[in-house]
């Protein structure tokens, strides 16, 4: 039988490299999906170790411009740059991630009788809550997709009620994975009680709440360390606070390492920090964490908790005093950090990026060839 590839364009309106878990998440996912043949479109400057991820990647000329007044103006001009695209490459369906953004809208309004999957991420979520407008965009490219794709249950019930529930039926929940092959767990077992060794890798940003990571430090009863890997606007803010808390010797400061290097450190720690206090849509980072056997703190948001299993110990978001407790909590004995250890293990092989793109090539096809079948289009 004679088989063809699907032919899918998408993209993601920013410089082209693995700078965010959802720009790392879009470049393991495309390499995971076989009989599939990806365009994506991006910006420059372009990391060409990572745009081997996809089978042509090509560069955006319209000039980025802010919601505001020159949005408007904007996504029109983007959207004539997406239509001649969509004309030259002919797709048979469209993938569009961050809904509701310009990239998204410009697929929207191009796209004509193509077949889109709205794929969410959560800042897209954020900025549909904050603002009408982007609410606006959102519905849009929503309302004219064929299914909207999400990690968890949690993002899929904020989408449902920001959409007034017209689109329910279209909502399809994928969990993100990571390229478990990679993971490597350090050969050193708990050993006792004491001080941990934490990491917490993130972007240093209001939202992500590195201070309360840093805050509950000078509250545990453990003198335990702390490694803060990232960037953002809060990096001087964060070390300044860490000074005058007496921490200068228990809090270290990194910069943002790419995941290879990020990879190669985790073993090395015994539990990881998460912090955000508001909407995390799934946490890749905290999957990649507990498959290098790390167990994890986190704060209690929606869907985080079923998304770690019991590879974890919740406490209140933004709260130091209970952050302090968990953490503590996970110091007391081996055995609860040898079990936790393993919970952790065990709950990330349910995320291999393998599944994920399995099962978003199956709704790909499902929404482009809805009278098709796997073995009809792919020979299996």
């Amino acid at each position: 039988m004679t088989t063809r590839r699907l032919n899918v364009l998408t993209g993601i309106n920013r410089p082209s490299a693995p700078s965010s878990g959802g720009m790392i998440l879009t470049g393991d996912l495309y390499g995971a999906m076989p009989g599939i043949h990806t365009t994506f479109l991006g910006r420059a400057p372009v990391d060409q170790a990572w745009a081997t991820a996809f089978d042509r990647l090509l560069t955006l000329s319209t000039a980025k411009r802010p919601l505001g007044p020159d949005f408007a103006p904007y996504v029109e001009e983007l959207t004539r740059e997406v239509s001649a695209l969509v004309d030259n490459i002919k797709p048979d369906a469209i993938h569009a991630h961050y809904p509701g953004l310009a990239l998204s809208l410009a697929f929207a309004r191009t796209a004509g009788d193509i077949p889109i999957i709205a794929i969410a991420h959560g800042p897209d979520v954020m900025a549909a809550e904050r603002s009408a407008s982007e609410r606006e965009g959102l519905e849009e490219v929503t309302g004219r997709s064929a299914a909207i794709v999400v990690p968890t249950s949690a993002l899929a019930d904020r989408i449902d009620r920001l959409t007034g529930h017209r689109f329910t039926d279209r909502l399809t929940v994928i969990p993100w994975g990571i390229p478990l092959s990679g993971a490597r767990v350090h050969d050193r077992p708990p050993t006792g009680t004491g001080p941990l060794a934490l990491v917490h890798a993130s972007r240093l940003d209001d939202n992500k709440s590195t201070m309360t990571a840093i805050e509950a430090l000078a509250l545990t009863d453990q003198p335990h360390q702390l490694t803060v890997i990232g960037h953002g606007n809060q990096r001087e803010h964060l070390e300044q606070r860490a000074i005058e808390l007496g921490l200068r010797e228990r809090v270290r400061f990194e910069p943002f390492l790419p995941r290879i290097e990020l990879w190669r450190r985790l073993p090395h720690f015994d539990a990881f920090v998460f912090t955000t206090k508001g909407l995390e849509a799934f946490g890749l980072v905290l999957i990649e964490a507990q498959a290098h056997g790390l167990p994890v703190a986190y704060s209690d948001l929606p869907g985080i908790g079923d998304t770690l299993g019991d590879g974890g110990i919740p406490y209140k978001p933004g709260d130091p005093h209970s952050l302090a407790a968990a953490l503590d909590e996970m110091s007391w004995g081996v055995h609860e950090r040898t079990a936790l250890t393993k919970a952790a293990l065990d709950n990330a092989r349910r995320y291999d990026i393998i599944t994920t793109g399995r099962q978003l090539r199956d709704l790909t096809i499902r929404v482009t060839w809805p009278r098709g079948t796997l073995n009809e289009w792919f020979g299996q």
